[in-house]
């Protein structure tokens, strides 16, 4: 029987997307689409990706009336945190795709926020959404926290390293994303005379995915990580580029290292294991590369995702399709644009 699902916040970039993919999945059905400023207005209108798709009309908020078996809130940081109770209380299934329920300790969030926390209850519940790590968490929860798009990328190329203890727990990462990253208002820093043909670092040792980096690799080891992470802003629209480097806990050779990416990711559909990985090769899709190197005593890791599909609304509607008892790859099976 098709389920049927709701988005709040459905003009900006993670909503548009989530549409883009729901409209042609085989099991979910999109009913309704909210957003304030273009209650009324045809969703086609402010995707016109969608024309011919979609026949839906933004409305303020969904009615209190309308039975659904999924909600999406694609909402930035601080609104979900306020939509989020009411849904739970209804018994409906959540996927927050911003920020308020990633980090488990509120008093966490109001560091790297900057907001206090209104849902402490729901924020203990949720799950991290990573189906390659928490699929069976996720598949029993009724609140999915959607993992921000630097850690997917960053989390899935250390994971195997750490799953095995054999690197140290202080880490650098060096990243790479594409303007999409920054959603769909504009600012100075995304202005393209500012960030085109360029590479910008920007919130170094400040950004909000650091302690999110953090925590997902401690809850893998139970131990304690530390992540100097240092953002860039690439001239592109869609894309993520991680590169991790850590020292080796245990002398291995690179073949060794490789070994237990196979291992993790051998089975799995959206996860490959490659010698170079490519944005152009997972652009659009819902896909992963990573790739593991040896450098003296240190283990090199990539990983590279489309910022909003694996690093977003694609890995919500992964998430969504476990939490509903659907097939992990419905509406997602589909290789990246290559060039």
């Amino acid at each position: 029987m098709t389920k049927t699902a709701g988005i709040i916040g459905g003009t900006g970039y993670t909503g548009g997307e989530l549409a883009r993919i729901l409209c042609t999945h085989p099991d979910i059905e999109v009913a309704v689409m909210t957003s304030r400023q273009s209650a009324g207005k045809k969703v086609s209108k402010t995707h016109s990706y969608l024309d011919s798709y979609m026949d839906l009309e933004f409305v303020d908020s969904i009615p209190g009336s309308m039975d659904l078996d999924m909600v999406f809130v694609a909402t930035p940081h601080g609104a979900a945190m306020q939509y989020t109770p009411e849904l739970m209380e209804s018994g409906v299934k959540v996927i927050d795709l911003s920020g308020d329920y990633r980090l488990r300790k509120a008093t966490l969030y109001q560091q790297w926020y900057g907001k206090e926390h209104t849902d402490p209850e729901n924020l203990a519940k949720a799950v991290y959404g990573i189906p390659e790590l928490f699929r069976e968490e996720i598949g029993r929860a009724q609140l999915v926290a959607n993992p921000g798009c630097y850690p997917t990328a960053t989390v899935l190329a250390m994971a195997p390293l750490f799953k095995e203890g054999v690197v140290l727990p202080d880490v650098i990462v060096d990243a790479k994303s594409g303007t999409s990253g920054a959603g769909m208002v504009p600012s100075p820093r995304t202005h393209h005379p500012y960030c085109g043909e360029t590479i910008v670092p920007y919130n170094v040792g400040k950004h909000r995915h650091t302690p999110e980096m953090e925590m997902v690799l401690d809850m893998i080891t139970g131990g304690e990580s530390k992540v100097l992470f240092s953002p860039h802003l690439l001239p592109i629209v869609r894309g993520i580029l991680s590169s991790c480097y850590m020292d080796l806990k245990v002398d291995l050779s690179e073949e060794e290292l490789v070994k237990m990416y196979d291992k993790m990711y051998g089975k799995e559909r959206f996860v490959h294991v490659v010698d170079e990985p490519s944005i152009r090769a997972v652009v659009c899709s819902n896909h992963c590369q990573v790739a593991v190197k040896r450098v003296g005593s240190r283990a090199v890791a990539f990983g590279a995702i489309d910022n909003l599909v694996k690093g977003a609304s694609g890995q919500a509607v992964q998430c969504a399709n476990l939490m509903l008892g659907l097939k992990e790859e419905a509406g997602l099976d589909m290789p990246g644009m290559g060039v």
